[in-house]
């Protein structure tokens, strides 16, 4: 008994909320969020559900916790921006490509941030990517009016576009390798290219470029064109199209 005891009080100490959720995030990438259970995290953190129950309320903050683990580390690794491209506009951009990059290597990610996005805004994730970007907002000059909209254009944007372009859905809607992607766009440029000249004259022109574009180079420029709108509106003294375009990370 006195063996056991022990035992259990080492496994105690060993077992923590970091480690618990650092776990969800590996199984999350391996599995899916649909797969995240206790019984896997039992399985995978050789314990008892008690234990998980112990430092982790339920699912729903489990996953809260792993969206907010990994959000933190992409904002705090982001990639840094080339120095004619800094200041507040540079900072965005670092935040959102961060972010883009984020969701690119854990999948499961986009829906979660849309969940916490619209179900918990009071919560850390939503908290953390706001501040994230509202700052370099009100950096720019915007006025204090515009803080929320302009704030919140970028969020729905970053979000929206990354979530569109993810890759590994595992349900087979979604492209989940290079190759499965290079095979769906050969595709769909050619069903573009197919379609009747007299009535769809744009498609058919940009066919080819939808076949060759880049997914972080078109989100790249997608924050541009936001930013650009932004300080052409908001932000005296400013010229259209002036914003520096960053060289590719």
């Amino acid at each position: 008994m006195a063996i056991r005891t022990r035992q259990s009080q080492r496994r105690r100490q060993v077992l923590t909320r970091e480690r618990i959720v650092e776990t969800a995030v590996e199984l999350l990438d391996e599995v899916g969020a649909d797969a995240l259970t206790v019984r896997a995290l039992t399985g995978r953190l050789a314990t008892g559900p008690g234990a998980i129950y112990w430092h982790i309320g339920n699912m729903d903050e489990l996953l809260e916790a792993a969206t907010d683990a990994v959000v933190a580390t992409a904002l705090a690794t982001r990639p840094a921006q080339p120095a004619e491209a800094g200041g507040a506009a540079g900072e965005i951009r670092s935040v959102a490509l961060g972010l883009f990059d984020a969701i690119t290597e854990h999948p499961w990610l986009a829906a979660q941030l849309a969940v916490q996005l619209i179900r918990n805004p009071w919560g850390p994730v939503t908290l953390r990517i706001f501040e994230s970007i509202g700052r370099p907002v009100r950096a720019l000059g915007v006025p204090q009016g515009d803080w929320f909209t302009t704030t919140s254009t970028l969020v729905h944007y970053i979000l929206g576009a990354t979530a569109q372009t993810s890759h590994g859905s595992g349900d087979g809607s979604v492209p989940g390798s290079e190759a499965d992607r290079a095979e769906f766009l050969d595709t769909a440029s050619r069903a573009w290219q197919e379609l009747d000249p007299d009535d769809y004259p744009f498609i058919r022109a940009i066919a080819e470029q939808m076949r060759e574009h880049d997914d972080r180079e078109q989100f790249r420029s997608g924050i541009d064109l936001v930013l650009t709108g932004i300080t052409t509106l908001h932000v005296k003294g400013s010229a259209p199209g002036r914003l520096p375009r960053p060289s590719t990370a």
